[in-house]
Formats: structure tokens, C-alpha cells, sequence
């Protein structure tokens, strides 16, 4: 199967209906063997371009996951990105907020954890929570305190959503590239990894009975990303909807729009010009 990620993106001003996008399509793979060549393959572009993006340190590169629980954004991103020099990458997961956090506005938390340039930034999970979960669970707000006379839970989706699309626009315009996915699993599938979670003694610590509460508000959950989706999507900064029922394809899936993206950014090792390159052979024949 030929790999177009276009097919994948939300495309700005679409209606993202996701039960009309699909959480398992054709294998990119027809065996194990072929799956690892096909990712290491990705992963050593992918490294190449990570030296480009800290030699030209004018770009940096913000990669966000979201997903329901299981959905597999911890696998994705340790296996996509264990070709990354550690050095030049930073992963941050956000969980409920500190009362620190929660002094200040909802974008600012994720903003101290924004990459420089040079550099790649992992978000699992992000500011996107306080459009969806918070949606999900309107009386988390009551934590957050907002003046009352903002607080038109009405209208505050659509100015969080405002929020979130100019703030990305500033980095974009800043030189921070904001590569957005949403790993799509089917509530079957979800199961399923809950059972074998269960069951697998070394993955028992993944699961409470928290992860059952919140699959009680699967069709909440998936109507709040399917209005995310479709207002937060943009020409600069879209989003990618990943089928996430084989974990092997999501991960081929992700690191092909990684790389095309990368690769967009038109970046070049900095050329010496003949002032440099004379102190260069002149800094050779102290060595020499």
C-alpha cells in the first residue's frame, strides 16, 4: 500500500466526522521483518534530520499526541523516535494540573514546556485536554478560576478554540512547526488492550478503575474530538487522524508525516563563506 499522508489530515473548514474516519486500514507491512525495515528506514531519515534542524537552529519542531487511553501514543513515540539523539529532543505528558498551574491561564503550563530552537518537542498529551476532557467534564472548570463573568460555558469552547489556533499561528510564525495527531481506536480495540493489560503482569500498573469510568463517555469523548478536530485544524498547522487499531501501522503512519514535515522546512547545513573558511585552514595548521 502506497502511503499518501494527505489521506490522513483534516483538512481546514472540513467537518471531521470520525466515525467515517477508519481505525484499521490495509497493513503497510506483510510481516514483522518488513515493518522493522520499513521503520528503521524512517527512523535514520528522521535522525538525519534532526542534526539538520540543530546545525541550521532556526526552526523547532512541536509534535502532539492525543488519543484515547490505550490508543498507544507511549509506543509510538518511543519507537518512532529512538533514532532522535536525546540530547536535542525533550518529552513532556501532562497530567491534572497543580495548583500553580491552575493559578494561570490553560495554555500557560504547556507554554514552559515549548522546544527551542534546534530542538524537538514532545507533547503526549497537551493544551488540547482543556478542549476535551474539560469539555467531557464541565465541572472541572469550577478548579480553574475564571471571573465569573467570563465563565459562559456556552461560548468558552469556541474561545478556547480561538485561543489554541492563535497561539499556533504565533509559533508557526516563529519558526515553531506544530505537527498534531489524533491516534483513532475503536472502542473494541480499546477493550481488548484493557484485557491484555489486565492480564499481563507487567503492564497491570497501566490500569485503574479510572480507565473504565472514562470509556463509560466514549461517544462524549469522541464528539468533543470530533468538534476539536474540525475547529483546530489549519492549513498551517492540521491535524492527522491515525488509525490506531495496529499499532505497527500507526507507528509507519506517524513517522512518514514526521519526515515529509521535516523535510518541508527546506533546511541546509550553513555554508562558510571565505572569511570563515580561511580561519578554518588557519585553526587546521595550529592542529597540524
Amino acid at each position: 500500500m502506497k502511503l499518501n499522508i494527505d489521506d490522513f489530515k483534516v483538512k481546514e473548514g472540513q467537518k471531521c466526522d470520525l466515525s467515517q474516519r477508519p481505525t484499521l486500514i490495509e497493513p503497510l507491512y506483510n510481516s514483522k521483518k518488513k515493518y522493522h525495515k520499513k521503520l528503521k528506514k524512517q527512523i535514520k531519515k528522521l535522525s538525519d534530520l534532526q542534526r539538520l534542524l540543530y546545525a541550521t537552529n532556526e526552526h523547532s519542531v512541536l509534535l502532539i499526541f492525543q488519543a484515547m487511553d490505550a490508543a498507544g501514543k507511549d509506543g509510538a513515540i518511543r519507537h518512532v523516535m529512538s533514532g532522535i539523539n536525546p540530547q536535542g529532543c525533550q518529552v513532556t505528558s501532562f497530567k491534572h494540573p497543580t495548583a500553580t498551574e491552575l493559578d494561570h491561564d490553560f495554555m500557560w503550563r504547556t507554554n514552559q514546556a515549548l522546544p527551542e530552537r534546534g530542538r524537538i518537542g514532545i507533547f503526549n498529551r497537551s493544551y488540547y485536554e482543556e478542549v476535551l476532557i474539560v469539555k467531557v467534564h464541565p465541572e472541572i472548570l469550577d478548579n480553574q478560576r475564571i471571573p465569573n463573568e467570563k465563565l459562559h460555558k456556552k461560548h468558552i469552547w469556541q474561545e478556547r478554540y480561538r485561543s489554541i489556533i492563535e497561539s499556533e499561528q504565533h509559533l508557526n510564525r516563529n519558526g515553531t512547526r506544530v505537527i498534531k495527531f489524533f491516534l483513532h481506536l475503536s472502542k473494541e480495540e480499546q477493550r481488548r488492550r484493557f484485557v491484555a493489560r489486565i492480564d499481563n503482569p507487567d503492564k497491570n500498573w497501566k490500569f485503574s478503575d479510572a480507565d473504565i469510568k472514562e470509556r463509560e463517555f466514549w461517544s462524549e469523548y469522541m464528539n468533543a474530538y470530533q468538534d476539536c478536530l474540525s475547529a483546530t485544524s489549519t492549513v498551517q498547522t492540521p491535524w492527522y487522524v491515525v488509525p490506531a487499531d495496529d499499532k505497527r501501522n500507526a507507528r509507519l503512519i506517524i513517522a512518514k508525516i514526521i519526515v515529509e514535515i521535516f523535510e518541508s522546512l527546506d533546511m541546509h547545513y550553513p555554508v562558510s563563506d571565505d572569511k570563515r573558511v580561511q580561519e578554518l585552514l588557519n585553526l587546521r595548521e595550529q592542529l597540524a
